[in-house]
């Protein structure tokens, strides 16, 4: 069973600047199958913006999501983990700020995210939740 971070971590990361519109950053969670980008600024990490972010903090309120930055729709106080971090305790992270992200750094870089659902599959693949996670999404 995995241990650290860095085990179940997803290294494959999606970054954008915090001026890239809305439309542009679903387009691009779209095109690469993911529910999280990161936000980089002047090579320091910004924030995070979910798909759900997208939905609840910029398309509900209105507007034009073309112009509407993603600024605007992310997560701003980072919350953030190691990679050498052990799993429970970022499971006690997630869980005490109700978070389902959460950004890995590395010597001021960011190398990585932690799921939730990354949890799930390496906690207990047999819950629904871990189940859910691991099945490839129908295209």
């Amino acid at each position: 069973m995995a241990q650290h971070v860095r085990d179940i971590m997803t290294s494959r990361l999606v970054a954008v600047e915090p001026q890239a519109s809305v439309t542009a950053v679903a387009q691009k969670m779209r095109d690469e199958d993911i529910g999280a980008v990161l936000i980089i600024e002047d090579d320091e990490l910004r924030g995070l913006v979910s798909d759900r972010d997208l939905v609840v903090r910029a398309l509900a309120e209105g507007g034009d999501p073309e112009q509407r930055t993603v600024a605007s729709a992310c997560s701003g106080d980072m919350i953030t983990v190691t990679p050498d971090e052990d799993l429970d305790r970022a499971a006690r992270i997630m869980r005490e700020h109700s978070i389902r992200r959460l950004p890995v750094m590395e010597q001021g870089h960011p190398v990585g995210i932690v799921s939730l659902g990354d949890m799930a599959i390496e906690r207990d693949s047999e819950s629904a939740l871990g189940d859910i996670s691991a099945a490839k999404p129908n295209q």
